[in-house]
């Protein structure tokens, strides 16, 4: 049960200081001045209010870290969200999408609960990798409205209507709105840089030279003021939970709780690294599926290990769960007291902090190298993903990538199964031109041996076809020893050549069956209707038998 226990209990069990509480705290004060505007950001992007994203990091971020499997993860709002929120809450509403998380979070304690932590690797790269780019598009996309100052006649929720609409009202342009822009993206791409600027967030420095930018100049910049922020201590609310209602969203909550779950432990991979760390992969799927359904119980949206207030973390001294604990105090405090000024953040600054965001999780570099190193199938996958993700929506390119990636394998898989016929050596084959000599044994004449390397399943199946019998055969031996695996629809060939064997009067032996073939036979009856005594331990206990029947 010790896969079971949060990793604060780890941690305060053993010797943690004083010297690592004040660290820890510090670290959690800086990851949330990062995460404020962040918060805010990805609150926009999602189409929720921008508190919201702020309510996220708290009861989330706190849920996550108490609980979670990891030293060090962070957690809260991440851009993987942003357009499969959107979508929701444009068609659903906020309780729609208050019920999907309610049950991505049952969801993923379930799946913690029966130990699926460790079955997230059986996500492709490919498709981890085309979604994330492809999310990375549509929130850029979704930002040049605001990052130009256009106005839209409509509110287009897909990202080609969103590129439609931003052509339809080029006209509406307004350059102050681009002057804060470009100045809020040259502060987030060139502040970093400079050393003595290297550990202040340039999130928070972009918005501050943006507001006062707006307020000296008296600028014509939309700012957040248009969606009024709260700073009222949320109050937990149940959704919408009838049959209907849940059915309706069910959909939604798997590709919230598969995301979630493979974005965090992804995190939680990252993080390991950077400090030497195991994490608990299905403590922190516990921990995520708590974390979600407090976060929209308190009018949050979906929450999930975010790698880059991770690494942050990290690099400023965290290494336990109190470091989150504490960034998620200091967003309830920075919320109760200081939300009134955040009216006051422009749009545009918004925007380019956003750009940012798109471009670190694009994984553009990685993307292109797959695109060139890849063989076609893989990057069938990747492609499918991307564009779908950005033509339709994540739903959608998962389900495809996932169908597509499965399909492919088999095909691959039935690709690699062979079967091969060994040649009888007799006094009519001269051994000095049979290149093939040195590997064989002396077959029986009237015997014929097939060799079957690979997994038999249902892509592989009909390649039993393959085997043939002459008129003068007495005994077919069906070599099994590169056979790891068998399913139902194999068998079901296999037992079609038995029964031929049988009205030709010819006795099947199968050498060398392993453990899972045999297992399979010996339940569906068939090793009864083959006879034990025709199951050989390898090829020259099978040759001995042939030669006893040929005899006999």
């Amino acid at each position: 049960m010790k896969q079971f226990t949060p990793k604060l209990y780890d941690v305060l069990k053993t010797s943690y200081s004083k010297e690592q509480l004040f660290k820890d705290i510090i670290a959690g004060i800086i990851v949330a001045i990062i995460a404020l505007p962040l918060s805010i950001a990805l609150a926009l992007a999602s189409g929720v209010r921008p508190e919201q994203g702020i309510y996220t990091a708290i009861f989330a971020g706190f849920v996550i870290s108490f609980l979670g499997g990891s030293r060090v993860q962070i957690a809260g709002p991440t851009a993987a969200f942003a357009t499969i929120v959107a979508g929701i809450v444009a068609k659903n509403g906020m309780s729609g999408l208050v019920t999907a998380t309610i049950l991505a979070g049952i969801i993923l304690i379930i799946m913690g609960i029966f130990k699926f932590g460790n079955l997230i690797r059986f996500i492709p790269y490919t498709i981890t990798t085309g979604f994330t780019i492809g999310i990375a598009v549509t929130i850029f996309v979704g930002q040049i409205k605001d990052f130009l100052g256009l106005t839209f006649t409509t509110s287009p929720i897909e990202t080609i209507d969103k590129v439609k609409a931003v052509a339809a009202s080029i006209g509406t342009f307004n350059y102050q709105a681009l002057i804060v822009g470009i100045v809020s993206l040259l502060i987030l791409i060139f502040l970093p840089k400079i050393k003595i600027f290297s550990k202040i967030p340039p999130s928070l420095i972009a918005v501050i030279v943006a507001v006062v930018m707006v307020k000296i100049l008296k600028m014509d910049v939309k700012r957040s003021d248009l969606y009024t922020i709260s700073s009222a201590f949320p109050k937990p609310a149940l959704p919408d939970l009838s049959y209907s209602a849940i059915a309706g969203q069910i959909p939604n909550a798997f590709t919230i709780a598969i995301l979630a779950g493979i974005e965090s432990l992804l995190s939680c991979v990252v993080s390991d690294g950077m400090i030497g760390s195991r994490h608990k992969p299905n403590m922190e799927l516990i921990a995520q599926g708590a974390g979600n359904i407090v976060s929209a119980l308190f009018g949050g949206i979906p929450a999930t290990g975010a790698i880059a207030r991770t690494a942050a973390n990290v690099k400023n001294g965290g290494r336990s769960p109190i470091a989150g604990m504490v960034h998620a105090i200091t967003l309830l405090v920075i919320l109760v007291v200081l939300m009134p000024y955040a009216v006051w953040i422009p749009m545009p600054a918004i925007a380019a902090i956003l750009f940012i965001v798109a471009y670190n999780m694009s994984g553009w570099r990685e993307f292109i190298s797959l695109i060139k190193d890849s063989p076609k199938s893989d990057i069938i996958v990747l492609v499918a993903t991307f564009v779908l993700t950005v033509v339709f929506d994540l739903v959608v390119a998962i389900e495809v990538g996932m169908v597509l990636a499965a399909l492919l394998f088999l095909k691959r898989m039935a690709d690699v199964t062979e079967i091969k016929s060994w040649k009888y050596i007799g006094d009519d084959i001269d051994e000095n031109d049979d290149p093939e000599h040195i590997n064989l044994k002396q077959v029986p004449k009237h015997t014929l041996v097939y060799e079957i390397i690979g997994p038999m399943f249902f892509a592989a199946a009909d390649k039993f076809l393959e085997i043939s019998t002459g008129p003068d055969t007495r005994v077919l031996i069906i070599r099994m020893r590169g056979v790891p695996a068998m399913d139902m629809t194999a068998l079901r060939s296999l037992k079609k050549i038995h029964a031929l064997c049988k009205k030709k009067g010819i006795t099947l032996i199968l050498s060398h069956v392993k453990e899972q073939p045999l297992h399979m036979m010996e339940k569906a009856g068939f090793a009864d209707e083959v006879g034990r005594e025709n199951f050989c331990a390898n090829i020259d206990a099978s040759i001995a038998r042939a030669q006893e029947i040929e005899l006999g």
